[in-house]
């Protein structure tokens, strides 16, 4: 294990390649372009497949054919060009082939700006393209769980057969720090039974998304709607600071709940009896851990850099047995600790300046 300096970006990018990565496709955009240009060097000289293509459409579609031969895959964009991939992450997960897909996310709508953001959220855990599927969604807010998560990302996304997303923002993409690059001894999925890898002495196989024989696609629907559901009681990852005695849990996730955590500690120091709550699965969402807490805690407050997204699904996991309260600010701006803790002090002082959404 070696403990080293590295951007974000470079992490993720060298953590792939750590997990295995054989086929990389992308196109440029920040804040996630020092991926590709890392990449661009380094896969080759790791035995792996660097394309640059013509556009975010063209990348995807190659990533799903590279799939379907059973190599490990990766792309990697920032929130306007995961808009573009939507459809063909759609034929991924109903065609169960597994690829990371890493989304730095950026202000918008729109072209917006090129600084943090948490405004898709909405599109990572309700399934930005069409249909009833779902992504396994990790949300790190380290550089050291960028390099984790985004090995572990590839161990589910064979483990689970589906597209698993790493959802980061321009603030954790850009950020320096150390980090150990620890590597576990890799599991190795057999895929013989599904990929393409030439019929010579067996029947031809297909991977499709097209189920036009009666029943068939409602057969398969279920079938992923049992993936989701196993998801959900074995996959649920977060953290928890301070709850043991908070009358108070302020929820967030990424780069959000870092700040918020820096917020909390300042709060507990003057004698707030407040913790936090981090969400790492995105989906599948901790819904139980909250559930718990709600049946103790008074309020929850949601932060999270857009106009409120998680919230919705926290206040479903309190199902009205405490107050929600949100502080969100729309993505573009640079959120500060200072931001979030005077937020918090107010709401503390039953200021009470903040949306109340029960």
């Amino acid at each position: 294990m070696n403990k080293v300096l590295m951007k974000g970006n470079e992490a993720v990018a060298e953590a792939a390649i750590q997990a295995g990565l054989k086929f990389y496709a992308g196109y440029p955009i920040t804040p996630q372009n020092e991926i590709p240009e890392y990449l661009s060097k380094r896969l080759p000289e790791a035995g792996g497949v660097f394309i640059q293509a013509e556009s975010e459409i063209a990348a995807i579609n190659m990533i799903y054919g590279a799939s379907a031969c059973g190599v490990r895959v990766m792309t990697s964009s920032s929130s306007p060009g995961i808009s573009l991939k939507q459809e063909a992450i759609s034929y991924l997960a109903g065609a169960e082939l597994p690829a990371v897909i890493v989304n730095m996310m950026r202000g918008g709508p729109g072209l917006g700006n090129i600084s943090g953001s948490q405004a898709d959220y909405f599109q990572a855990v309700k399934g930005g393209g069409h249909g009833d599927y779902r992504l396994l969604v990790y949300a790190p807010f380290s550089v050291q769980e960028l390099w984790d998560y985004t090995i572990l990302a590839f161990e589910k996304a064979d483990e689970w057969r589906n597209p698993v997303m790493i959802l980061g923002d321009g603030v954790i993409a850009q950020m320096m720090e150390p980090l150990i690059q620890r590597v576990p001894e890799l599991k190795v999925y057999d895929k013989s039974s599904w990929a393409l890898t030439g019929a010579k002495g067996r029947p031809s196989r297909f991977i499709r998304t097209l189920l036009m024989t009666e029943g068939e696609l409602e057969k398969h629907n279920w079938k992923l709607q049992g993936k989701y559901k196993q998801w959900k009681e074995k996959e649920v990852r977060y953290e928890t600071y301070f709850v043991d005695d908070a009358d108070v849990v302020v929820v967030a996730f990424g780069s959000a709940a870092r700040i918020s955590l820096s917020a909390v500690r300042k709060l507990r120091q003057e004698g707030l009896k407040i913790g936090l709550l981090r969400p790492i699965t995105l989906f599948p969402f901790p819904e139980e851990p909250i559930r718990r807490l709600a049946q103790e805690i008074e309020r929850f407050i949601v932060v999270e850099f857009n106009a409120g997204q998680m919230v919705e699904d926290v206040k479903l996991a309190v199902n009205g047995m405490a107050e929600v309260y949100l502080y969100g600010r729309p993505g573009g701006n640079i959120v500060t600790a200072e931001d979030v803790y005077e937020a918090l002090a107010r709401y503390a002082s039953s200021e009470r300046t903040m949306v109340s959404v029960k």
